[in-house]
């Protein structure tokens, strides 16, 4: 079981889930001590609000949740994700039967929003410990395993600084996460990745001291449909020698958010045996700055054969990506998906909550976006837009790795799209990977997003 869920006990608290038109009937039939309990709290059910009734002892007879106008029948785990951060340290379980949509947002959202990242606490000091949940007989278990775990995984991977995340700890953990489920990994490190015909990776990451390699592994049955996943993993980028603000520096542990996404959803799939043949590519690179490190105006080879001349240095999530989206298409696969913290005009476009994604195939889309609204995993499209594409010109190369002050997070995209083979089999997402503000079950830090809307189009597309 996933934190904070477990499957069974004889003294949980009831959770009742009312909605605020429910509340007034539910109340009349209840004790006046209960009337009068809820009448002085001013407890309305508005959506994610809390109330603990006490027995005539003092103790929690049960807890009212308010769920505002939400669905019960397809409620957003979100919902769920601050009551065990908010209730007491205590054994809870939902009243009733609730159907099996709504049992499997509550488990799930309830483990999401315990989620706790205390590597580097040798105390509690005051960190509240969440409160557990009997999982409810109807639930999905199995989805809220590996739903719950994937995104924990992708949370500890962000989270841990860049000084115990380097190159050769991010490709561990995808090793690892590969032999946990039977799959075969391979790891080309260093000088490697040139005779292996990787120059981007190297050239970003040569400035380090931490040597960039390049993680590929894959799973599943060979004849079944092809599913290749393409993390960035840069696990810390200084900008190079165009250097980043202080300011902006700060969070950049989590620049390698693509491939602990990545991760997060190969755990998923494997835990899931979607009957798919997954294969998962991580360029791990640190962008330094040293006598090695690519500099400006440099011009560098990729694998597709395209010469990129250097723009900007701070440019250099989509080179990694573009050696390793070349790889991908190299055995044709049917769906090409890669995830990065690609742009900040992505944030300036949509915000911290809601990545972008981009794909030349409308189906693709519409099939994306009924998967997002379906698992309350919020993805927006943006196009594509060809005439930007100039902006990606060279004088003196094929192309060059900045596209100018204007619609960053879509020359990035249009860049990418250079070195995909098929690009009606490909999207690309631009995620933030973090929240920037602390409410209850999401604490500043890092935040899954996007994976079980992708799980969805991936199920959904080949499995069915």
């Amino acid at each position: 079981m996933p934190a904070a869920i477990i499957d069974q006990s004889d003294s949980a608290i009831p959770i009742l889930p009312l909605a605020g038109t429910a509340l007034s009937e539910w109340a009349d039939a209840q004790p006046a001590r209960v009337r009068n309990w809820i009448k002085a709290q001013g407890f309305k059910a508005a959506a994610g609000s809390i109330l603990v009734v006490p027995a005539d002892d003092g103790q929690a007879e049960r807890v009212l949740f308010g769920v505002g106008d939400e669905n019960l029948d397809a409620p957003s785990p979100s919902l769920f994700r601050g009551l065990p951060v908010s209730l007491d340290d205590a054994i809870y379980a939902f009243e009733g039967s609730p159907t099996e949509g709504a049992a499997t947002a509550a488990a799930l959202g309830w483990s999401l929003g315990a989620y706790q990242f205390d590597r580097y606490q040798n105390t509690n000091g005051d960190r509240k410990k969440p409160a557990t949940l009997v999982v409810p007989d109807n639930a999905d278990a199995a989805y809220v395993a590996a739903a719950a775990d994937g995104a924990a995984l992708t949370q500890d991977l962000i989270n841990t600084p860049a000084n115990d995340m380097g190159p050769a700890e991010l490709a561990d953990a995808a090793v690892t996460l590969a032999g946990q489920f039977g799959a075969e990994a391979s790891v080309i490190v260093g000088e490697g990745l040139l005779e292996n015909n990787f120059p981007a990776v190297y050239e970003v990451g040569k400035g380090s001291d931490r040597a960039p390699r390049l993680v590929d592994f894959s799973w599943g049955d060979e004849n079944a449909p092809k599913v290749t996943l393409v993390g960035k993993g840069v696990v810390f980028d200084t900008g190079g020698y165009d250097l980043k603000p202080s300011q902006y520096m700060a969070l950049m542990k989590k620049d390698m958010g693509g491939a602990a996404h990545v991760l997060g959803l190969a755990h998923m799939i494997m835990a899931i045996d979607l009957p798919i043949r997954l294969r998962v590519l991580i360029p791990a690179v640190e962008n330094s700055v040293s006598g090695k490190a690519f500099r400006p105006s440099d011009v560098i080879a990729s694998r597709k054969g395209l010469s990129i001349e250097i723009g900007n240095t701070d440019a250099e999530g989509r080179l990694v990506l573009a050696d390793a989206l070349a790889l991908a298409c190299e055995e044709s696969p049917d769906l090409i998906v890669d995830l990065a913290t690609l742009t900040g005009a992505a944030r300036s476009a949509l915000g911290p909550e809601v990545p972008p994604f981009f794909t030349d195939s409308d189906s693709l889309a519409a099939t994306l976006e009924d998967a997002a609204q379906k698992t309350h995993d919020p993805l927006w499209r943006m196009p594509l837009w060809a005439p930007y594409a100039d902006k990606l010109k060279s004088k003196i190369a094929d192309l060059r790795n900045d596209g100018g002050p204007f619609a960053g997070a879509i020359t990035a995209a249009l860049f990418l799209k250079r070195f995909v083979a098929t690009p009606d089999k490909w999207i690309h997402l631009d995620i933030y990977a973090w929240n920037p503000d602390s409410k209850p079950g999401r604490p500043v830090g890092a935040e899954a997003m996007s994976i079980r809307a992708i799980f969805d189009l991936i199920e959904r597309s080949f499995c069915k």
